[in-house]
């Protein structure tokens, strides 16, 4: 069979990528209209984030990394009868530790809630909304995992396009809790636990002809002792960390922002999810997309290819990270009010949500570099390198999270704040959640620093040709769109007065302007779309 380029790959996972996305914003606004910034949306992302990071974990995170490499091993180099068994004894192994997981889950979910969101316990109602969220939720885990062992399967395929729609199905259902469920419901968030559960089950029933279709649609059956199976979890155990270090920290902060001001949740949430776009666009699909290839090679021993493949997957991060970084920054607040002020979001959500865009938005380029950084590393099954390097980001995250948080209290203070201690005196504070994204913004660029580090040393990167002309035109490109971007904003600077649908046109204008005038100065550079024809 043969193999699509890279580029005709990207573009089949950002198309479906970009669908989902595009819907999930539109889940927001749903949710935010619906039910604004509160105490029950803290509750419902606070719950949601839980499951959702153990997705994260299990699902996207180490059990892909870990599981494409050994399928496409097993693919290149054996019948379809090992590969079925292959299929069959991960799915029943991975099933059953799931199932286990969430039965104990949801019996456990007060102490677990506790564990998370410390700071609501002495708020009942909130911490008992919290809890049957948890309970509703919970398994969405077990679902979402089969799930992506089906991705796995259909991606290491080539068949990226359905795995890549497959969240659409989440959003669509979150939209319809968010304004049709929730109006027939005693207590109206609990409809959006319900659409995530109905969601798993969705998301999964999807995959399953395509599975029948290349013959892979196999009975679940336990397989602990199977040897591929046993390499696969091996692999798992460290990419727990590895592979995660980023969601690991946005779970850290939930702990933290439970202290924080009413609505701290809600404000980083929304940040995570606009942040998800171009991420989810172009990062993930590019992570996605390069791991079969990286894998296919190191099984052929083809070290040039190897090389390549990652530098094409670099240069083509860099060319979308760094502008869509710098188009956050400045955005930060149209972006917000035109999307979320609506209903209950107020112009002062919109205010303490883009202190969090901004600051999560620096760290964009790292965060997509290192879903093509620690491919490299997966591929060739080397899993100690990106958990020894996640570990030292994760505390490094942690240390920031204080210190950010407590000099933006002391900026911030007001007298007399103090009077009834520290824990009470920062739940007055609105605004210190900047300092949590600031600091997973920064941790993120350490574990893309020791990532790149180990590649060198190892010597599996070899630089190619032409990227002191391709980051020159990249600056150039992106200064020209900052200069566009800055004259918009000083022109049209107040963006909560304005009605809604004079922010729509406004902001669409900046946009088509600033991409415009990136587009223009890359093609006028000498930039062609050949230029990203992957191998």
């Amino acid at each position: 069979m043969s193999t699509p380029s890279l580029l005709r790959s990207l573009a089949s996972v950002s198309g479906g990528t970009f669908l989902s996305r595009i819907l999930g914003l539109v889940r927001e606004q749903a949710i935010a209209y619906a039910f604004g910034a509160s105490a029950a949306t803290d509750a419902f992302w606070v719950a949601f984030r839980i499951p959702n990071f153990m997705r994260r974990l299990f699902a996207e995170g180490s059990f892909s990394v870990a599981f494409v490499p050994v399928f496409t091993e097993v693919k290149e180099t054996r019948g379809q009868a090992e590969l079925r068994e292959l299929v069959a004894r991960t799915a029943g192994t991975l099933g059953g530790i799931l199932a286990v997981v969430t039965i104990l889950a949801m019996l456990g979910a007060p102490w677990i809630a506790g564990a998370f969101a410390p700071g609501s316990i002495d708020q009942p109602e909130k911490f008992a909304l919290t809890t049957d969220l948890l309970r509703v939720m919970f398994p969405f885990l077990l679902f979402v995992s089969l799930t992506a062992l089906a991705g796995g399967v259909l991606n290491s395929f080539h068949r990226f396009a359905l795995p890549a729609l497959t969240p659409v199905i989440m959003n669509l259902c979150v939209i319809a809790g968010a304004l049709w469920l929730s109006r027939l419901m005693e207590v109206p968030i609990m409809a959006l636990g319900w659409a995530i559960l109905a969601a798993g089950i969705l998301q999964l029933l999807v995959q399953l002809p395509a599975l029948a279709r290349l013959n892979l649609l196999v009975r679940p059956r336990w397989g602990w002792r199977h040897p591929q199976v046993r390499r696969i979890m091996t692999l798992m155990i460290p990419t727990l960390f590895g592979s995660s270090v980023a969601q690991i920290n946005l779970l850290l902060d939930t702990l933290i922002a439970s202290f924080l001001v009413t609505g701290s949740q809600t404000w980083l949430t929304q940040t995570d999810r606009l942040l998800e776009f171009p991420l989810g666009v172009f990062g993930i699909a590019l992570g996605t997309v390069i791991l079969p290839s990286l894998s296919r090679h190191h099984v052929g021993s083809d070290r040039v290819a190897f090389a390549r493949a990652l530098d094409w997957g670099l240069r083509a991060t860099l060319l979308i990270a760094v502008p869509a970084m710098l188009a956050l920054v400045l955005l930060a607040r149209p972006l917000l009010a035109t999307l979320l002020q609506h209903g209950r979001f107020t112009a002062h959500d919109v205010d303490m949500a883009a202190l969090s865009l901004q600051a999560l938005a620096f760290g964009l380029p790292a965060f997509a570099l290192v879903k093509i950084v620690a491919p490299a590393f997966y591929a060739r099954q080397d899993t100690r390198t990106p958990v020894r390097a996640g570990i030292v980001a994760m505390v490094a995250n942690m240390i920031m999270n204080v210190i950010f948080v407590a000099a933006l209290f002391l900026l911030w203070q007001q007298p007399g704040d103090l009077d009834d201690g520290w824990l009470a005196a920062i739940a007055k504070v609105p605004g210190l959640h900047m300092g949590l994204a600031l600091a997973s913004a920064l941790a993120s660029y350490l574990n893309l620093a020791q990532l790149w580090l180990a590649l060198r040393r190892d010597g599996v990167y070899v630089r190619q040709p032409g990227w002191g002309r391709s980051l020159l035109r990249l600056g150039l490109a992106c200064l020209a769109m900052v200069l566009v971007l800055g004259i918009g904003l000083m022109h049209w600077p107040d963006w909560s007065a304005w009605p809604p649908m004079t922010r729509v046109w406004r902001l669409a204008v900046l946009v088509c302007a600033g991409g415009f005038s990136f587009v223009a100065v890359m093609f006028a550079c000498g930039f062609r779309l050949r230029d990203l024809r992957g191998v």
